[in-house]
């Protein structure tokens, strides 16, 4: 699945197949400026950030389950949001530094380090890493993935693939390459 917020004319959270389809709205209401997503793939957890409202949501990857976990001034000036283990790790664009948050009450705030000029912020730890299956868009013999000529994505499930072809070109009837 894939994960984005939109804050145009509605402001929400929503979800879709990596290939664009079922896009589903999963937060849309009591939302204004929602900048940052992070994910708990573990526990199928959507955490986003609300600069305008001043505020931290969750909710499950159908979007219920709905909690505020911080509200107030000392989110104004957050950017970029990544969870690992029992905490939130963000970048304070008014002080310049790095933030560690406990996710679970919004208390037990430390700055880390400071950083000048960061937007955006991921933790990379083997553990935060879901394990891969073989999936559709696996290289074929021929080295193209899921035997797309251009781009593979994941469909509905990991067995699904949907190709595409990069700008200036069309798919073919096939369904798999591009002319």
């Amino acid at each position: 699945k894939l994960f984005f917020t939109d804050y145009g004319s509605a402001a929400k959270v929503e979800r879709c197949d990596m290939d664009g389809m079922n896009r589903t709205w999963i937060v849309h209401s009591r939302l204004e400026q929602p900048t940052a997503l992070a994910l708990d793939l573990v526990n199928k957890y959507v955490y986003w950030l609300d600069i305008y409202l001043e505020s931290v949501g969750v909710v499950d990857y159908q979007g219920r389950k709905r909690l505020a976990i911080i509200e107030g001034r000392q989110i104004r000036h957050l950017c970029g949001l990544a969870v690992f283990e029992n905490y939130f790790y963000t970048f304070n664009s008014d002080n310049l530094s790095i933030l560690r948050i406990s996710r679970y009450n919004g208390s037990d705030v430390q700055a880390l380090a400071r950083l000048d000029n960061a937007k955006e912020l991921r933790v990379y730890q083997r553990r935060a890493q879901t394990a891969v299956r073989s999936h559709a868009c696996e290289a074929d013999p021929y080295g193209m993935p899921g035997g797309c000529s251009h781009i593979c994505l994941l469909s509905s499930t990991y067995k699904a693939r949907t190709c595409r072809c990069r700008t200036g070109f069309i798919l073919g009837s096939d369904g798999r390459s591009c002319k």
